[in-house]
C-alpha cells in the first residue's frame, strides 16, 4: 500500500484518490467493502484510472473480472494490471484480460483443492479441526485438544436432562433465557441451537470428521455429508460431558418424536409437506408461517410460529380454526388478518405477494345463517408498478 501511494503521489500526472484494499477477504467474492467503495467512486466520476498489482488482486473469478472491467470501460475508467502490463482501455486489453483472468481463477481453484487435500489427509490421520468459539462446553489446550469447560458443561448437562424429562427444545431455550444463560455467541436461545446441541456426538466424547462438505463450484456453501465424500468417526476422542448412555437415550427420544409428528429426518421440506396448508398461511404481524396445533378439547387451530416459540412479547400472533379454512382454494402463500365487523370476528385473506406490495384484500369472509364462515371471494389481481 505504501509503495503504490508513493508511486502515484510521486507522479505529477496522477491525482491520488486512495488505496482500496480488503484485508482477509477472498478475491473470489464480489462483496468486498473496499472494492465496492472503489466502484462507487468510479461511478461517481472520481476515478479515471485504477492501478492494481495483478489480475488476481482485482478478482479471482473470470466472470467478475470481465463484468467490472466492462462496466468501468463504459464509464471511461481504465484498469492497469502492472504484473501483466495490461490496460483495459487498449484495443486488445479485454481479450488478454479474459485469458489471464481464467488463469487466475484456475489458480484459486487449485489452491482450494490443495487445502481440501491437506484437510482430508489430516482427517485420515485422525487429526481433528474445530474452533471452540462457537462450541459450548469445551475449550482447547496448548496442543489443540478439547478440554471440558466446567461452567459451560453444566448448561449442556442441564439441556440433556431436561430433554429426557420431556421438555421440548423451545421450552428449554425459554428456560435458559429466563435464567440469564447466554449462548456461546452471547445471544438468546433458539430451538435449532438446542437441537444442534442434543445431536452433537462430541458431548459423549466422540468426533465425527467431515459431517459437512463444500460442493464443487459452491464456495461458502456447506451441505450435510450423506456419503458424497469420505468421513471418519473417532470414538473416545476426548472427555465426555454426558455419558454415551444418556446421549443415545436422547437420540432415541428425538427419533420417536419425529415419528410421532411424521417428520422426515433429512427432508428440507419436512414441515411444509405435513399438511396441505403447511407453509401456506402467513402471520400479518411477523411474517412467519402458521403452524397446525391441537388445542383445548382437541380442537385444531393454526397459530403463528413466533407466538408458539417466543410468546406474545415477540408477536401477538394470529390464530384461526382449521374448520374456517376448509373449502378455501389456497394455492400460494396467503396472509390471514382478523377483521371485526359489526362486533363479530371475520377473516381477510390476501396473497403474500400482494400483501408485500401494500395491497390488502378489501373483502372479508361472509357470515351465513348458521354462524359459519364462507371464504371470501378473491378480487382480480391488480398490476402494481413500482415508481
Amino acid at each position: 500500500m505504501e509503495t503504490y501511494e508513493r508511486m502515484i503521489t510521486g507522479n505529477p500526472e496522477y491525482e491520488f484518490i486512495g488505496v482500496f484494499a480488503d484485508q482477509g477477504i477472498s478475491g473470489y467474492c464480489e462483496n468486498r467493502p473496499q472494492f465496492q467503495r472503489m466502484m462507487e467512486k468510479a461511478r461517481a466520476g472520481e476515478i479515471d484510472l485504477i492501478i492494481t498489482k495483478s489480475i488476481s488482486r482485482f478478482a479471482r473469478n473470470t466472470v467478475t473480472v470481465l463484468k467490472f472491467a466492462r462496466e468501468l470501460k463504459e464509464l471511461g475508467v481504465g484498469i492497469f494490471f502492472e504484473e501483466q502490463n495490461i490496460n483495459t482501455l487498449s484495443g486488445d486489453g479485454e481479450m488478454m484480460l479474459a485469458v489471464l483472468a481464467s488463469f487466475a481463477q484456475e489458480e484459486s481453484r487449485s489452491m482450494s483443492e490443495n487445502n481440501k487435500w491437506s484437510i482430508r489427509k489430516k482427517f485420515e490421520r485422525g487429526e481433528v479441526m474445530i474452533t471452540t468459539s462457537r462450541f459450548l462446553g469445551y475449550d482447547k489446550n496448548e496442543y489443540g485438544d478439547l478440554i471440558v469447560n466446567r461452567k459451560e458443561a453444566e448448561i449442556v448437562s442441564l439441556t440433556f436432562d431436561l430433554y429426557l424429562l420431556n421438555v421440548g427444545s423451545s421450552r428449554i431455550g425459554e428456560l435458559l433465557d429466563y435464567l440469564g444463560v447466554k449462548t456461546v455467541t452471547g445471544t438468546t436461545w433458539e430451538s435449532g441451537t438446542i437441537n444442534g446441541m442434543l445431536c452433537n456426538e462430541k458431548y459423549k466424547g466422540d468426533f465425527h470428521l467431515q459431517k459437512y462438505y463444500t460442493p464443487e463450484n459452491k464456495r461458502n456453501h456447506t451441505r450435510k455429508n450423506n456419503g458424497e465424500v469420505q468421513s471418519y468417526y473417532i470414538s473416545e476422542n476426548h472427555e465426555p460431558i454426558v455419558s454415551p448412555e444418556v446421549w443415545e437415550k436422547v437420540q432415541e427420544v428425538r427419533e420417536q418424536r419425529k415419528r410421532d409428528r411424521n417428520i422426515g429426518q433429512d427432508s428440507t421440506m419436512k414441515f411444509q409437506n405435513r399438511y396441505p396448508l403447511s407453509g401456506m398461511l402467513i402471520c400479518p404481524y411477523c411474517g412467519k408461517t402458521l403452524r397446525r396445533r391441537q388445542v383445548y378439547k382437541k380442537k385444531i387451530q393454526w397459530l403463528c410460529s413466533t407466538y408458539i416459540e417466543k410468546g406474545v412479547k415477540a408477536c401477538k400472533g394470529i390464530r384461526i380454526d382449521d374448520a374456517e379454512l376448509q373449502g378455501l382454494n389456497i394455492t400460494e402463500q396467503t396472509v390471514i388478518e382478523e377483521v371485526v365487523k359489526n362486533g363479530k370476528k371475520h377473516y381477510c385473506y390476501t396473497s403474500k405477494a400482494d400483501f408485500d406490495c401494500g395491497i390488502r384484500n378489501s373483502t372479508v369472509s361472509a357470515e351465513i345463517e348458521d354462524g359459519s364462515v364462507l371464504p371470501s371471494v378473491n378480487r382480480p389481481r391488480r398490476t402494481v408498478i413500482k415508481l
